[in-house]
């Protein structure tokens, strides 16, 4: 027994191989993990204070303060050179030539059985810490949450779980590194089941509530227990608020939309720009640091400047100044391939809108208007909401940030608004978003991604017979006496494709060919006219859902749409046979994990 008593690490492989479905093996993983995140986050916030104390000369929270005072090359200068060295980094050393976030945990989650690689993870941490110590106009959470997600992921592999313990693992690291980082356990719970593992089954809550806690206390250790943000107490002042807590979930929806659309609209442009990838980095930091100059407001994480709106100490002007500024410069950032998430971006940006809108909504029902930062508090919960996919988290945090009831319920009317309005015009996360920008589909996990890699033209064969559109009975008897096919494709003169006609449609025509006013049909006037076809380059995926909706056997290949010109047939078994070696692989490899 003492040769299992090593490590740690042996000893829990030794239990696990003992006690192969012992939860008791799950619990002690998630509670060792918890701990692993919780310092892997407070080290994230000292390595962050470091890089910071070297670029600008100061640490802590309070940035936009401590700018103002310093010279103006100095503030175009530390996100300029800080640029250049991401750049290179991310250029030479970051797989793809990007930072990672909390989409790549996803991609992890669906499509790789939660397998992330350490060193790519201690690669992105670098970046994001110096992206972040510089002044990108990004947040720290998505970078603490990947972290999180790369340990787990690591310790599962080096325990030689299961696929499924590893992706309960890798959902108790994110839980970890959220509550790690906002000093809220319930909130980290429901990130990591509501956006990462994507379930609430209780073999997945109980290891994840544990690594959550756990997470919790090792950060309060720390820094004490403090909530990210000191918020006054405020209180409702009419239930016949709760309109105007309504109108501003659509505001926020709204907002939040623009801010995805303004993040891939700048990534577009820095791309079209052929702007080289060492210095995309640099080209973005110059901008910040000129924008910062004027408003220092924008630069890093910007709970300060968060944290200033909830407490009521920013004028109208300024807010909605702030909004557009703070929109700018973090597509900037995302654009330019600086690290960070979008989190703290997209509270501070709901702590402006809220408190710009409550602000109007006092100035037109003074009598009735609460105090403007109750609705920079709502505003916060709305917008990240909306920006995340997560308004169960979002609402969470607020709760655990306020410990008030009445505004909780006021941020869940406001997060429903917003979500629901940017899920029916977006249809999806901003996570989801990036990874659709890179063709990557989550819907579905591994079998649907092997049914999404492989083509029409993968299945496709050659096996069809075609039917001229002007062809009579007679040759509509021959096919049947002599064709082997249950189903034709009719053509006009330059082979287009016109129409199908079936076995049954056959059969049909010629039982008619008696009668004499049937003895001008054609193969035109008994088809099935606008069939529907596949493109070569489609997907499996495509093939299988159109050969469902349309309830053909039998799908025609064409060049393209225009010319309709066939070149090949999918025929339903063979696509089927195609899905099942989908699920088969897909089962392999998870088997192979194991």
């Amino acid at each position: 027994m003492g040769t299992h008593l090593r490590s740690p690490a042996a000893f829990l492989r030794y239990w696990r191989r003992s006690h192969p479905n012992d939860p008791i093996i799950l619990l002690i993983s998630a509670a060792v993990i918890g701990v692993l995140v919780g310092y892997a986050a407070i080290g994230f916030r000292l390595a962050l204070d470091f890089v910071q104390v070297l670029g600008f000369g100061f640490g802590g929270e309070n940035v936009f303060s401590q700018a103002a005072q310093l010279e103006w090359w100095h503030v175009v200068a530390v996100p300029t050179v800080g640029g250049l060295l991401v750049g290179v980094f991310v250029r030479y050393v970051m797989p793809g030539r990007r930072p990672q976030g909390v989409a790549d945990v996803i991609e992890a989650v669906a499509l790789k059985g939660g397998r992330m690689s350490l060193r790519q993870g201690i690669s992105a941490a670098f970046v994001n810490i110096v992206s972040l110590g510089v002044g990108s106009s990004t947040g720290r959470e998505g970078p603490i949450v990947h972290v999180g997600a790369t340990l787990a992921s690591f310790a599962a592999q080096k325990l030689h779980v299961s696929p499924s313990m590893r992706l309960t693992l890798l959902g108790c690291g994110v839980a970890a590194g959220v509550a790690a980082s906002f000093n809220a356990p319930i909130a980290g719970v429901f990130f990591a089941l509501e956006v990462v593992i994507g379930h609430y089954a209780l073999h997945a809550f109980a290891p994840v509530v544990l690594a959550s806690v756990v997470g919790t206390i090792v950060s309060r250790i720390q820094f004490g227990d403090t909530p990210a943000f000191i918020i006054p107490d405020y209180a409702i002042v009419s239930f016949l608020e709760f309109p105007a807590f309504l109108i501003l979930g659509g505001v926020c929806g709204v907002i939040a939309m623009i801010f995805m659309w303004s993040a891939m609209f700048a990534d577009d442009v820095v791309t079209k720009l052929r702007i080289p990838d060492a210095l995309r980095p640099a080209s973005g930091g110059l901008a910040i640091g000129i924008i910062a100059v004027f408003f220092p407001q924008i630069l890093g994480v910007g709970y300060e400047a968060t944290d200033a709106a909830l407490n009521e100490q920013f004028a109208l002007w300024l807010l909605i100044v702030l909004i557009t500024a703070k929109t700018a410069a973090t597509a900037i950032c995302l654009g330019c391939r600086f690290g960070g998430g979008v989190f703290s971006p997209s509270i501070m940006l709901g702590a402006m809108t809220g408190g710009a809108y409550g602000i109007i909504a006092a100035y037109v029902f003074p009598e009735m208007a609460a105090s403007h930062g109750l609705y920079a508090i709502v505003g916060m919960g709305a917008m990240a909401a909306a920006v995340l996919g997560a308004p169960i988290s979002t609402i969470l945090i607020v709760f655990e940030l306020t410990g008030d009831y009445k505004i909780t319920i006021a941020v869940m009317v406001a997060a429903v608004v917003s979500t629901f309005l940017s899920q029916s015009v977006v249809g999806k996360s901003f996570f989801h978003w990036q990874l659709q920008r890179r063709n990557i589909n989550v819907r579905g996990g591994r079998a649907q991604h092997f049914l999404r890699e492989r083509r029409v033209s993968d299945v496709m064969s050659f096996d069809y017979e075609t039917v001229p559109q002007h062809a009579g009975i007679e040759q509509m008897k021959a096919l049947l006496l002599t064709s082997s096919h249950s189903a034709f494709f009719v053509v006009d003169e330059e082979k287009r494709l016109v129409g199908t006609l079936t076995f049954g449609d056959l059969k049909a025509a010629v039982r008619e060919s008696d009668d004499d006013s049937a003895s001008a049909v054609t193969a035109f006037d008994v088809c099935h006219r606008d069939p529907p076809a596949l493109v070569a380059p489609q997907t499996l995926e495509d093939a299988l859902a159109l050969l469902d909706s349309s309830r053909e056997e039998h799908l025609a290949v064409v060049q393209n749409r225009r010319e309709m010109r066939i070149i090949g047939v999918v025929h339903q078994k063979d696509a089927l046979v195609a899905h099942n070696r989908a699920l088969l692989q897909a089962h392999a490899e998870e088997h192979d994990e194991r």
